[in-house]
């Protein structure tokens, strides 16, 4: 008998040992484990990623042979970074969430599959289409569905009713137009005998991502500030430097907002520190308000001018071309399961983000809530009014472009005009590329 062939025999005899068990009984072999790493745009620690950490547990708990694997990755601009450095070195994600308006930019370098690709039944079909129409405004271009919203949000106004009381306004009602918002914001703010502003009237932040909060002027003023096939911007726009001067008037000539630029992460740190009365934050930030202010606040849509309008915001689920059907298939199934109407309304009551589906607001635990805290209301009917965030080809270029020319105007570097201008100037150079 050869070797190859005793080899043989003995394999064949440990199979059938492992097979029958030593009382004879069959045992299954063990399922094949599929393992999505999913990239989730959060530094290490907090309440948050504690969230997540759950999530991926108790699916896996439901989904035997699937595995969640969360990396926290930082900021949004960190993870895109990061995920596209992995895609060039052959180690992406299968998973990940960035920020909606990265679409165009992740299906430029050929990174994500479209979802109608990987949807088979009608019951994913019917999931698709379940989501806020707002929201997908961000998620489709080519008649193709890239994203699918997670944490998604919108600009809100909110305002201390303590300090509205104090200067003799209705606590119970905000600023509904531009002029009213001048009006109030003069009546909220204070200073000292020696001139000095102890109290801002209302602050809206120019770092970060300062072209979000001023798409709420833009949209407000009756304009998109870009075309749905993202290769075409509006910035120079008579109606966008209107916008702009009535921003910066609000410090120069009103003396209602602080000067220069405001920082995001402040911000509402400083509302909660009573230095400012009124803010324009993300509804990202609801659920920290709501634990940390000392004092009763109200929550409303942004003041209109000639129509009322906000952009969304925030991130969505993306697939990664680089993943195998079945890794495909588990993310599908885990963006499916987290988004089940109690557990995005779950995730919003726990986050301040916006539930994205019309669903989710119809559960019990979140019909619960917002009777208990109607402000978690305010985003989602804002929704109707609500824009595509600015969202374009080279979108990191484009929008960077943008915010420098927001910054210059607010800080007098250049007259309005000029730095929208300048902004629209280049802005052209670096999309005629994709002008086809």
């Amino acid at each position: 008998m050869s070797k190859s062939w005793t080899t043989k025999l003995a394999t064949a005899a440990l199979a059938a040992a492992l097979s029958t068990g030593l009382g004879g009984v069959a045992i299954a072999p063990a399922a094949a484990q599929t393992e999505v790493s999913f990239y989730y745009p959060i530094a290490v620690g907090g309440p948050v990623t504690k969230i997540i950490d759950q999530m991926a547990a108790d699916f896996e708990k439901e989904n035997p042979g699937l595995k969640v694997k969360p990396i926290y990755s930082g900021s949004y601009q960190d993870t895109i970074t990061k995920v596209l450095t992995a895609l060039k070195g052959g180690d992406a994600p299968q998973l990940s969430v960035i920020l909606a308006v990265d679409i165009f930019t992740l299906i430029d370098e050929d990174a994500i599959v479209a979802i109608d690709d990987i949807v088979k039944t009608d019951e994913d079909r019917a999931w698709l289409k379940s989501f806020y129409p707002g929201f997908m405004e961000n998620s489709q271009t080519g008649g193709k569905t890239w994203g699918v919203p997670f944490q998604r949000s919108t600009p809100v106004l909110y305002w201390n009713k303590e300090l509205f009381k104090e200067a003799g306004l209705d606590p119970e009602k905000p600023p509904r137009n531009w002029a009213e918002q001048i009006e109030f914001a003069k009546k909220l703010t204070k200073r000292d005998a020696s001139g000095n502003t102890t109290q801002w009237g209302i602050q809206i932040p120019s770092s970060g991502f300062p072209y979000w909060l001023f798409q709420g002027f833009t949209t407000q003023n009756g304009l998109r500030i870009m075309n749905t096939a993202g290769t075409q911007t509006y910035f120079d726009d008579p109606r966008v430097i209107e916008a702009l001067q009535y921003w910066i008037d609000l410090s120069s000539v009103h003396k209602v907002h602080p000067p220069g630029i405001t920082e995001w992460g402040t911000t509402p740190r400083d509302f909660m520190e009573r230095k400012i009365a009124m803010m324009w934050q993300t509804t990202g930030n609801l659920t920290n308000v709501r634990n940390n202010a000392k004092f009763p606040f109200g929550v409303g849509m942004l003041p209109a001018n000639k129509t009322p309008g906000a952009p969304t915001g925030g991130g969505n689920f993306y697939v990664f071309k680089k993943s195998t059907p079945a890794q495909q298939e588990a993310s599908l199934k885990f963006m499916k399961w987290v988004t089940q109407p109690a557990r995005a309304a779950q995730w919003s009551i726990d986050t301040g983000y916006v539930a994205v589906t019309p669903a989710a607001w119809e559960t019990d635990v979140m019909k619960k809530y917002v009777a208990e805290f109607p402000a978690a209301l305010v985003a989602r009917d804002q929704l109707q009014h609500a824009v595509a965030e600015l969202s374009t080809h080279d979108n990191q270029r484009v929008t960077k472009v943008f915010n420098d020319g927001l910054q210059a105007a607010l800080t007098g570097a250049k007259p309005a005009e000029q730095a929208m201008k300048d902004a629209q100037r280049e802005a052209d150079r670096i999309l005629r590329p994709y002008r086809r």
